[in-house]
């Protein structure tokens, strides 16, 4: 259930730190009360942003813990509001003790999660591009996506979009412009051809931002899945990678019924490896829903890795042609761009596989440095962050820049009057304006919040 955070002029205290016993705990107290509970637990307010080292508890009793205190006032912090951090012991009973205490000094209560990165986002210190950087950014378990959740953090998207937005906010204004001079023709061609142009171009840009999946790849992980015949050592292969024994290995076909995935991180990328049935006519009903569960799969994957067993090689499926991005996966699987041709079991038969396919023995470990490089090398294209453009990492994103990218088509149906290219102009500058928040995200606010910890 999604918290309901309601702007108030309480002040909120939570642990920002991670839970569990550590070296240091931090606390943090916003709101118009932050000041005053400084003066109550700490013996005064110190300088803005001067850490001062001050015993701390509640006035004429034991004092709690002797730590650092900082002081952010308004408008110079986080959340834009006058804030406080504790810096304590890390300790159950520290942490517990001081919360307990704060909670006793009244209009104080606790935050609810995310309630921190809201009121600065009401206060304009992010916009919701940024907040989703930064929950991203709190999240991030490779160092690409650390990278990418920094940057987006810091204003990258929202600078993208904000100036897309201003641009069509331009080509709105001259056709508002044509709409008062309509009876002079001259004027209203002449504007609606000028805003007709900086439409084109933004399409142009929509496109080619839409087109990119880099961002929602990396943020979510990339989606590597081993495929092929039956037997040809597909689970073998996913606990070699995996280097633990994470699937069942047997040399009975059709061991394997059900999808199985592991996450890993190749050189900084996010990857989540899948494991599938194998891949035949199938014997009965449960192979063949796994069989189908494998073929689901593979039209989704971002990289197929088609394994081929080299005591019985067989280079394509039988009686079936495999569908996946871009053609038909079989006979020329190792020259189609999203695959890579794997022939396992060299250790006990010497095939070859030709140029463009990898040998590898998952059983011995021969050949697996080359597989894994292969690996990281195209889970890099595929994730590829150094590209000037900053790429979309949600489907909230998506969502928006499509319908503002399907008001932009509207707009050049030469049948459409000018009034209605005008609202087809606003149509568009609302979803732009709503991927960073400027206005009517109030019912997506709860479900981006949610996504934070207590004290963030």
């Amino acid at each position: 259930m999604e918290p309901k955070i309601v702007a108030t002029n309480d002040t909120i205290v939570a642990l920002a730190s991670g839970p569990g016993i550590a070296a240091v705990a931090v606390i943090r107290v916003s709101g118009p009360g932050a000041g005053d509970a400084l003066e109550a637990f700490c013996g005064g307010v110190p300088p803005p942003r001067l850490a001062s080292l001050r015993d701390i508890g509640p006035p004429r009793r034991e004092k709690l813990d002797r730590g650092l205190v900082l002081w952010f006032r308004a408008p110079s912090s986080f959340t834009g509001e006058d804030m406080a951090e504790l810096q304590l012991h890390g300790s159950r009973a520290v942490i517990r003790g001081v919360l307990d205490a704060l909670l006793t000094l009244p209009g104080i209560r606790l935050a609810e999660p995310g309630e921190f990165a809201r009121r600065a986002f009401e206060n304009g210190k992010l916009d919701l591009t940024e907040v989703e950087g930064l929950a991203d950014l709190i999240n991030a378990e490779t160092e690409a996506q650390r990278r990418q959740a920094l940057a987006q953090s810091e204003g990258s998207l929202r600078q993208l979009y904000d100036g897309w937005r201003t641009k069509l906010l331009g080509a709105q204004a001259l056709m508002e412009a044509g709409l008062d001079f309509a009876d002079e023709g001259d004027v209203a061609i002449d504007v609606s051809v000028k805003a007709g142009a900086i439409v084109d171009r933004l399409l142009q840009s929509l496109a080619r931002h839409l087109a990119d999946h880099r961002g929602e790849r990396l943020r979510d992980g990339l989606r590597i899945v081993i495929a092929g015949p039956p037997n040809a050592g597909k689970s073998s292969l996913l606990n070699a990678l995996a280097k633990r024994d994470v699937a069942i290995v047997s040399e009975e076909a059709g061991t394997t019924r059900d999808v199985i995935e592991v996450h890993l991180d190749l050189g900084g990328i996010p990857v989540i490896l899948v494991d599938t049935a194998g891949i035949r006519e199938a014997k009965g009903r449960i192979e063949a829903e796994g069989i189908s569960r494998a073929l689901a799969r593979v039209e989704q994957a971002d990289l197929v890795l088609w394994l081929v067993d080299a005591t019985a090689p067989m280079w394509e499926a039988p009686g079936r042609a495999i569908p996946h991005k871009g053609g038909v996966m079989g006979a020329q699987i190792c020259a189609t761009p999203v695959q890579i041709c794997v022939l396992n079991k060299i250790d006990l038969a010497r095939v070859s596989g030709g140029p463009e396919c990898i040998e590898i023995s998952a059983r011995t470990g021969e050949g697996l440095d080359r597989l894994i490089a292969a690996l990281k090398a195209r889970a890099a294209d595929l994730a590829e962050t150094t590209v000037a453009s900053p790429p979309m990492t949600r489907a909230r994103h998506r969502a928006e820049l499509e319908a503002a990218q399907a008001a932009l088509q509207r707009f050049g149906a030469a049948s459409l009057s000018p009034e209605l290219k005008a609202e087809e102009l606003r149509i568009a500058a609302r979803h732009l304006g709503r991927l960073t928040g400027r206005i009517d995200v109030e019912e997506v606010l709860g479900a981006i919040f949610a996504e934070f910890c207590i004290g963030k």
